[in-house]
This record gives C-alpha cells, structure tokens and sequence, in this order.
C-alpha cells in the first residue's frame, strides 16, 4: 500500500495535533511507503522517527503567495471555506491534492481541515481520506469568542467536508457519533490517537505523594485545567495529604501569585520518562471536551495510576473508571481520587491502563486498524 499525506503543519510531536499525524504517518509505513508533503511555517523539523523510517519521505513544500493564491482564498471562501481555514490553503497544498497523476497513491490522506478544504474546490474529482484531528463545530460550540453565526458557518462547512471526502477520520466514538448527526450519509471511521508505546518502559518508581499534570499551557482550556488543581483541587488535597506535590510540566506555563511552595512549575522538560518514574499518579484534568486527549494516552503507557475527569476520560473509548483510572468530577471528587491514588489505593488500574494502550492505543494497533 503506497499512501500520501498532506499537511500544512510540519509534521512533529511539539503538539497534539502533530502527535496525532506522526502517529498516523508512521502507522501507514508499516504498511508502505509514504510520502508526506508538509508545509514548514515555523521552522521546526519534522519527527526524527519519520526521517529514519525508510518508508517515509519527507518532502517540504514552500508556500508563495501572489494573486493565484489570493484567487485561491476568494473560490474557498465562495465554496464556504471559514476563514480560518481558507487563509491557510495554500496553492503547493492544493497542487499536492489535486495534481498527482503521475504518481499511484493507494490512499491520499489531507491532514487537517486547512488541507482537506481543498476537497471542495476538487469536488468527487477525486478520492481523498480526511484526517480531522477533533469535530471542529462540536469542539468550538458554547465557546465565549464563537458566535452563533460563526458555529453555523463552521458546521456547514464540516458537513460538506464529511460528505465530499472518500472517508474521514475522527479520534473518538465521541466525534464519532457528533459527525454521524452532522453528516449521516458520510463515510466515517473511528481512527483514535496513538503513541509510541513500545518506546515507553512502564515505569516503576518509589511511593510518591507528588502528582504530575503535563500539558500545552499555550492552550487556554489547559491553563483553566492548571488553575482548577491549583486553587480548588490541591488546598482540599493538602487536608488529607499535607506532603503531597503538584507537578506541573508544558511549554508555556505561566502561574502567578503566590503559589504554594508544594507546587513545582518544569515547563518543557527533555527527560520526561525520568519525570514520570519520579510521581505517584499522572493528573488528567480536563474541564471541557477538546477531542481525545493525547497525554492521558501517554500516561496511560507509563503503567501509572492515572486520574481523570469524565470529560477526558470520555475521549479515549474503553477506558473504564476503576479499571484504567480513577475518575473525579469537581474539586471533591477530583480531590478524593487523587487522595486515593497517591495513598497506594489505586489496585493494579496503571497496569491496566498499559495493556489498553498496548492493545488499542499504539502505533501498531493503528496499523493494523488501518490494514483494514
């Protein structure tokens, strides 16, 4: 199987969309060669797994501007391309989707709804797999900075996207079933975020009170999630716990004023392995929905306790409450599962957690998902 991904972000793992392509690239590799044409707009380098892969070739594409792709961001705006997405198409995206005759691709896959914008303008002409990293509409309702209008606009376009592509994939049931409503005659395919699972060694450290929530601290609900364990969640902690550590570890993070000296800010860390062998539970405290969350997967390969609110408990499918973490909702119940997971009452749930990632969350399982 020979396959072509087209993506307008350079494809690596410095956030959880580029977690989610370098998973799905390499998942395709094993079953052929790849191409990837990727757009490189903030100089970072691709993935160094994808270099090495032999499968794999990498070729970057630079992005020009002028008046074709002035015309080009006018016939997606007309088509009901958001701008959002419409500024990003660029005219080497739209070439790489549209002008491969001389090539056999068994599958042309465009990453993101920026790149797979461009199945409007080529229509049934040909068949291209969208990859969508969340349901963008359902992600994005009940947002403060997102009218009524805006959401209208945004499901109109998702729903063309669903019905024009040859298949699309979603990263949960949750999207799953939000796409289904949107667009019920699409065809659609649970394709979940994965890790390297078989680079992470599950890790078994000393008892430890210390508590460990990585994150993006760029994104505002990750910040909200940082202030909820530090204001509502760790002072009701201490209670029971008083020696017990927050640990919090992102690139972008920021907290002001007088923090307890029982929290610890690492900000990016390049032995994040070492992090993990260091705490007694990983902290998934998502307040909203945002898709299928990448690091409780990751926590979920390292064999540790994990615990989780049901919003990010909901986006990875299988996970069970009480057998693969410890679900919390508020600061009580939050509270009182971080209590029992570092208290040593947690059972075998981060073994548990393992062998879910092992089975259904790892680059191979995706491959074999993919084969199909």
């Amino acid at each position: 199987m020979e396959s072509l991904v087209v993506t307008p972000f350079t494809p690596n793992k410095h956030s959880g969309r580029g977690n989610r392509t370098v998973g799905i690239i390499r998942a395709l590799a094993l079953l052929g060669r790849v191409e990837v044409a990727y757009l490189r707009l903030d100089g970072s380098e691709p993935d160094p797994a994808l270099a090495a892969d032999p499968a794999i070739e990498l070729r970057k594409v630079a992005s020009s501007r002028g008046a074709r792709r002035s015309f080009l961001y006018h016939r997606a705006r007309a088509r009901g391309v958001p701008k959002e997405y419409a500024s990003a198409l660029s005219c080497e995206l739209f070439d790489a989707l549209g002008e491969n005759k001389e090539k056999h691709f068994d599958r042309v896959i465009a990453d993101s709804p920026s790149a797979a914008s461009v199945l409007l303008l080529l229509g049934k002409k040909r068949p291209i797999y969208y990859n969508a990293h969340n349901l963008e509409s359902a992600m994005r309702s009940g947002l403060r900075n997102w009218s009524e209008s805006d959401i209208a606009e945004l499901e109109n376009f998702e729903r063309l996207l669903l019905e024009t592509a040859e298949e699309s994939w979603l990263p949960s049931n949750r999207d799953l079933g939000a796409a289904t409503k949107l667009a019920p005659e699409a065809r659609l395919r649970l394709i979940p975020n994965v890790v390297d699972v078989s680079s992470i060694a599950p890790v078994h450290g000393p008892r430890s009170q210390s508590a460990l929530f990585v994150a993006d601290f760029s994104l505002p609900h990750n910040r909200r999630s940082a202030r909820f364990l530090v204001s509502e969640v760790m002072p009701l902690v201490w209670k029971r716990l008083p020696h017990a550590r927050l640990v919090l570890v992102g690139r972008r993070l920021a907290l002001t004023g007088g923090l307890d000296p029982r929290i610890e800010m690492h900000g990016f860390v390049e032995n994040l392995p070492g992090v993990y062998a260091s705490i007694g539970c990983a902290l998934v405290p998502l307040l909203e929905s945002r898709g299928s969350p990448l690091k409780l997967v990751e926590a979920m390969a390292y064999g540790l306790p994990i615990v989780a609110t049901s919003f990010a408990a909901g986006g990875v499918d299988g996970l069970v409450s009480g057998v693969h973490c410890l679900e919390g909702d508020g600061a009580e119940g939050f509270s009182d599962a971080v209590v029992r997971a570092l208290s040593g009452r947690a059972g075998d749930i981060g073994a548990e957690a393992r062998k879910l990632a092992e089975s259904n969350y790892s680059i191979e399982a995706l491959s074999r998902r993919l084969a199909e």
